[in-house]
């Protein structure tokens, strides 16, 4: 993928990029970087290597909507093989125990449907889930995956997530793999941010007494941004190449802050008064409502800030269009 030399710098604004497996959250956000022609990108929570799926990057003052994208419910789509536990509780991972799944089959060779219910049934709903060691938490300031590489026992605290969703979405697949009987489920799973969908298959399979592990995942949607608002690199790539010989290049196609900020937040419309005070970080009479933030609109309807309620004022969090 090769920039094209003299691309403009893109518009402040969201990029919802389909991840390809293989790609670290930070090669994303590397690449789009050189089409953005910016440093100032980021990402609205990570995805793993093996992951493939919705990543969302704000570009230019877009950043400053990550923040409150980051704790949006997810959903996923994802595949957990049952019978064998890895390091890393995905198929990244070296296999540490291979207990077979032959526990799990019926007569018929299907596995127990009932017994698989039960399991997933006890991880739905507000849980206490212990993140996978193989993980991006730092612990008296290094990584997780750092100690687990170096050799340590590392056990992480269990953290409150929801799992609003976790089912079968086809009938079990029986095989063989390297001489275990294994399982494989294709599950979707709908969260609140930072649940692991690993250590949700590990967790079956724990409780059911074989090891469980993913073997893909794919995350569908961050919030209100789905697969249907995402693009490919290779896509994005054309977009810019294709901008570059236009007679007023305007770079990196991006959802424009305006338009984001609809799409994440509830809205509050301003009237000239307000639009000004807010601009000068000015609290305002509160929004009211169970939303806690939410974005202000200038009366021309271009967004402005971000407003929570706060100690009964409307006060901006993130002031996007400065006076």
């Amino acid at each position: 993928m090769n920039v094209p030399r003299g691309a403009v710098t893109a518009a402040d604004g969201l990029v919802v990029v389909d991840k390809p497996q293989g790609w670290t959250s930070h090669d994303v956000v590397a690449r789009t970087r050189r089409l953005a022609a910016t440093k100032k990108v980021g990402h609205a929570g990570t995805l793993d290597p093996m992951a493939t799926g919705v990543l969302v990057l704000g570009v230019g003052r877009a950043t400053r909507l990550l923040t409150y994208l980051v704790g949006a419910d997810k959903e996923y789509t994802a595949t957990v093989r049952l019978g064998q536990r890895t390091v890393t509780d995905d198929a990244d991972g070296e296999v540490t125990e291979a207990a077979g799944a032959d526990g799990l089959l019926g007569e018929t060779g299907s596995a127990q449907k009932d017994r698989l219910e039960e399991a997933m049934a006890a991880l739905r709903g507000p849980i206490e889930q212990v993140p996978s060691a193989v993980s991006a938490i730092k612990i008296d300031g290094r990584r997780s995956y750092a100690r687990v590489r170096a050799g340590e026992d590392v056990a992480l605290a269990a953290r409150p997530v929801t799992v609003r969703r976790f089912e079968t979405t086809a009938d079990p697949v029986v095989r063989a793999v390297d001489g275990t009987t294994v399982v494989d489920l294709d599950v979707v799973v709908g969260c609140s941010s930072g649940t692991y969908v690993r250590a949700l298959a590990r967790d079956l399979g724990a409780s059911l007494g074989t090891g469980g592990h993913l073997i893909a995942l794919r995350r569908t949607r961050v919030g209100p941004f789905g697969l249907e608002d995402a693009r490919t690199l290779d896509t994005l790539v054309a977009a810019v190449e294709a901008d570059a010989a236009a007679a007023e290049p305007r770079g990196l196609p991006v959802t424009s802050l305006t338009d984001a900020s609809r799409a994440a937040f509830p809205v509050r419309h301003l009237d000239a008064d307000e639009t000004a005070a807010i601009r000068v970080g000015k609290p305002l009479r509160p929004t009211g409502g169970e939303q806690r933030t939410v974005a202000a609109l200038a009366p021309d309807g271009h967004v402005v800030a971000l407003l929570t309620d706060d100690r009964g004022r409307a006060r901006p969090a993130v002031v996007l269009d400065p006076a």
